[in-house]
């Protein structure tokens, strides 16, 4: 295997094939080593570097819903604070070692052998060992868990350990996002994992330990005082608090009864950033976007000239300006810039161009339609929903909205119970750009929300998916052949790219999100 090397060197491609060696958790970008947190500390005022003590209070607009434990989804909050992964990107989407140390991918790309940390051990005092990665895949492979990456796991047909700190993971087929499955897939407890699912006990190997929920109001979790990674964590504890009315979470930002929040409205933030107590951190990943699906069962949305029209009529820049605040990039893919599938030439396909949504309309012989759409209750979702709204009824589509409470909606999107129109947001982008059309609920080719079906988009994405590289020409190709079937189709109608925000007061320090969106406080303080 070859050493990790510190400064840019291979490709991606070169590390997955050829391996990565390394002794312990070397420096992440998101996870960094001790003196890197403190050289952070004092170019951001605080020369006296991480602290240990006190208790983060971070304010959530959605509740945590268990169900969803094993999905991207509100819960990003909570799954690195309790569990582990095995491994981790960094910037430059290069796995690093987490509770794999190293790994070796077989030149035809079906199968990866890892080892193990053997140092660590579950909350409940239980070993870590490779019993416990085999019962990691195949919970996502149960299909009552809900995980987007089901079809990655799923690809695994054969566990082969030599010992209890090495595996081998067999393949049916090679699989171009491998690391996206391993930085996705939390490892439960396995002697406890149906409770975690109903929500009464959380048991991983992170750096906190789950200690009580409050339904609709709080969870809080204390130092793993037996945490692998030495030092690790400065804090005392952690509370997420349930604040989903914008004024309140403004007002216990504002008063330092929340430390952060990754939920402030992107209009809500612009009024902050001069305010000099909070800190704006943009998360420029791409890890999210803002998109209309639309139903193909349902009666005239079902006609793609419909679909495009809708996809004219949206004004973007307004939409970015107004209910994001800016904090966002006009785009009608779903890809960031940072992804091998961007083009910029596809990003700008569609622009708003009400009399061509109107032509779009009478070819399809439609006018004064009436379509019910459905969006999350919180404020900023209905912000966006009422600006869509307008838009649309410009060109003589007249929509009735449906207020809906988040977790219902996300387990809508997954029964594929969605009404003719709805928006939300989605993930998945930001990585391999296989894992969009074979994991995320809107786009899976096999199974999605908008009950969108073709053989040719299945043959496009399978070919991506089923390969072990990610950035080579032939992918890439097949990448845009991807993004060409949504730009004509547009069962999902994407309108920017958002990552998430984080608006913190002047005490919160070191805190940090991966690619998927989960919190990581390994090195978050508190100052003094």
């Amino acid at each position: 295997m070859t050493t990790f090397p510190t400064a840019p060197g291979p490709s991606r491609r070169t590390l997955l094939r050829g391996g990565l060696a390394g002794v312990g958790l070397l420096t992440l970008a998101a996870c960094r080593s001790a003196a890197d947190t403190a050289s952070a500390a004092k170019d951001a005022g605080d020369a006296s570097g991480p602290r240990r003590g006190g208790v983060l209070t971070v304010g959530a607009g959605v509740d945590f819903t268990p169900a969803l434990l094993f999905a991207q989804s509100a819960n990003t909050l909570v799954q690195r604070l309790v569990f582990n992964t095995l491994t981790r990107y960094d910037d430059r989407l290069q796995p690093q070692p987490e509770l794999a140390t190293s790994w070796q991918v077989a030149p035809d790309g079906g199968s990866v052998t890892l080892k193990l940390r053997e140092d660590v051990t579950f909350h409940s005092g239980r070993r870590f060992t490779a019993d416990d990665v085999v019962f990691a895949v195949k919970n996502l492979q149960n299909p009552a868990r809900s995980a987007q990456l089901r079809s990655t796991a799923a690809a695994v047909t054969d566990f082969r350990k030599n010992g209890d700190f090495e595996l081998t993971l067999v393949l049916a087929h090679p699989v171009s996002n491998l690391f996206d499955l391993f930085e996705f897939m939390i490892i439960p407890d396995r002697e406890s994992v149906e409770e975690a699912f109903a929500g009464t006990k959380l048991i991983g190997t992170g750096p906190y330990t789950f200690t009580e929920r409050k339904p609709g109001s709080s969870l809080t979790f204390a130092r793993n005082d037996k945490y692998w990674n030495p030092g690790r964590p400065y804090l005392d504890g952690v509370e997420i608090r349930i604040i989903p009315q914008t004024e309140s979470l403004l007002s216990s930002l504002k008063t330092g009864q929340t430390h952060l929040s990754f939920s402030v409205r992107g209009k809500d933030i612009a009024t902050l950033k001069s305010d000099p107590q909070f800190r704006i951190t943009p998360y420029d990943t791409g890890a999210g976007a803002y998109y209309i699906g639309a139903n193909l069962t349902a009666e005239h949305v079902s006609d793609k000239r419909v679909r495009q029209a809708i996809a004219w009529a949206v004004d973007r820049d307004r939409l970015v300006q107004q209910a994001l605040g800016g904090y966002g990039t006009v785009s009608a893919t779903p890809w960031p810039k940072s992804s091998p599938a961007y083009s910029a030439d596809a990003a700008a396909r569609y622009r708003h161009d009400p009399e061509k949504a109107r032509q779009l309309l009478k070819d399809a012989g439609l006018s004064g339609i009436t379509l019910p759409f459905a969006h999350s209750n919180d404020p900023g979702n209905t912000a966006i929903a009422q600006i869509l709204q307008y838009d649309l009824k410009q060109v003589g589509i007249e929509t009735v909205l449906q207020p809906t409470d988040s977790p219902t909606m996300q387990k809508q999107l997954i029964a594929q119970s969605m009404p003719a129109l709805w928006t939300l947001s989605h993930g998945f982008a930001q990585l391999h750009p296989a894992t969009l059309a074979v994991s995320a609920y809107p786009f899976n080719e096999a199974k999605n929300s908008s009950h969108f079906s073709s053989p040719g988009y299945t043959d496009i994405v399978r070919r991506a998916w089923q390969r072990p590289d990610s950035d080579s020409s032939e992918a890439k190709a097949l990448y845009q052949q991807v993004t060409e079937v949504l730009l004509d189709e547009q069962f999902v109608i994407d309108l920017a790219i958002a990552g998430l925000t984080e608006v913190a007061g002047a005490k919160a320090r070191g805190v940090t999100l991966n690619k998927f969106g989960y919190l990581n406080l390994d090195d978050a303080y508190l100052t003094a």
